[in-house]
């Protein structure tokens, strides 16, 4: 998890060296529409249900505080990333790669330093560390 002035990050890291993560969409107009993901050519939309199971989580321990936004993502790392574009979204889960992620971390948001740290000290005693 990632608190800073734009909100909770929930980061899940993948590494898939070499492999293209892709969105894949079936459906439309006369069928419901529904989005996958797609590594290498494999159906790994389970990795975007376990970091939506994640931000429930943290949403719920931040039930009191419904104006911090909490986003999903998917970071792949080493992935074989086009050269233009390459990051897309897969049921409100970002799918991108580490410059793409700290890009989104430094954005300014409304949380201040004070704000941050409420928040981190909730999530701290929501889930603390495993020894």
């Amino acid at each position: 998890m990632v608190v800073c002035p734009s909100g909770v990050f929930v980061v899940d890291a993948k590494r898939y060296r070499g492999s293209r993560p892709e969105l894949k969409v079936d459906g439309g107009l006369l069928r419901p529409r529904v989005e996958r993901l797609t590594v290498a050519g494999r159906d790994r939309t389970s990795l975007v249900e376990g970091v939506r199971r994640q931000v429930a989580l943290v949403r719920e321990a931040l039930v009191d505080r419904p104006e911090v936004p909490v986003r999903g993502v998917l970071c792949f790392v080493d992935a074989d990333w086009p050269l233009i574009g390459g990051s897309f979204t897969v049921d409100h889960v970002a799918v991108l790669w580490p410059k793409k992620l700290k890009a989104l971390l430094v954005e300014p948001g409304s949380l201040g330093e004070g704000q941050i740290a409420q928040v981190q000290w909730l999530l701290h005693e929501a889930f603390p560390r495993q020894s």
